[in-house]
């Protein structure tokens, strides 16, 4: 991590070639480093990730749970923007190859943790609506309420729900997440 130190801009392909145990992403070509999630967080993750697991069974489309590399802009190697989204569903299957999602998802989840809600609400906000992610839901462990961000017209109209509500999925036609079931 040495590298981390003296460069100011890495590509995907320095931060593919970093050892180390420390989980990163990059944005604009900025190493920002990610801190373990805690057991309420992975239990929220899993929850959700396996409702929509259940729902794309035979159907087109898959779900991934970080860690999963989403090299954002779909540059490659030379792509400056790689997140590791909570969870993230690829309908358009050509974008996926051995090293993880290389374009823009159609659906990103981030749960919030303490340490990085203004990353996940302005910072990847911001990187995920100039990138045209088609929906971001920011999921609130503490609060117990999901904002779904839709992405229309080159800006994001936001939906509030709450643990008492079914989310629509709106990338995924006839899905619903049964919040009580996410935050139990």
């Amino acid at each position: 991590m040495e590298a981390v130190k003296t460069r100011q801009r890495f590509t995907y392909a320095d931060y593919a070639k970093w050892e180390t145990d420390e989980r990163f992403e990059l944005i604009d070509g900025v190493p920002l480093a990610m801190a373990a999630p805690s057991r309420k967080h992975q239990g929220i993750s899993m929850e959700l990730g396996g409702q929509l697991h259940s729902f794309l069974k035979g159907k087109p489309g898959k779900v991934y749970a970080a860690p999963f590399d989403v090299r954002l802009n779909g540059a490659g190697d030379d792509d400056d923007t790689v997140v590791q989204p909570d969870l993230v569903v690829i309908c358009d299957e050509s974008k996926l190859d051995d090293k993880g999602c290389n374009g823009v998802p159609d659906l990103i989840v981030e749960i919030l943790s303490p340490s990085d809600q203004r990353r996940d609400k302005v910072l990847k906000f911001n990187k995920y609506l100039q990138a045209g992610v088609r929906e971001y839901w920011i999921v609130d462990p503490a609060g117990q309420t999901v904002d779904v961000h839709i992405l229309e017209d080159g800006r994001y109209y936001t939906t509030a729900y709450t643990d008492t509500d079914t989310a629509p999925v709106h990338v995924l036609n006839g899905c619903g997440v049964t919040l009580a079931d996410v935050f139990a």
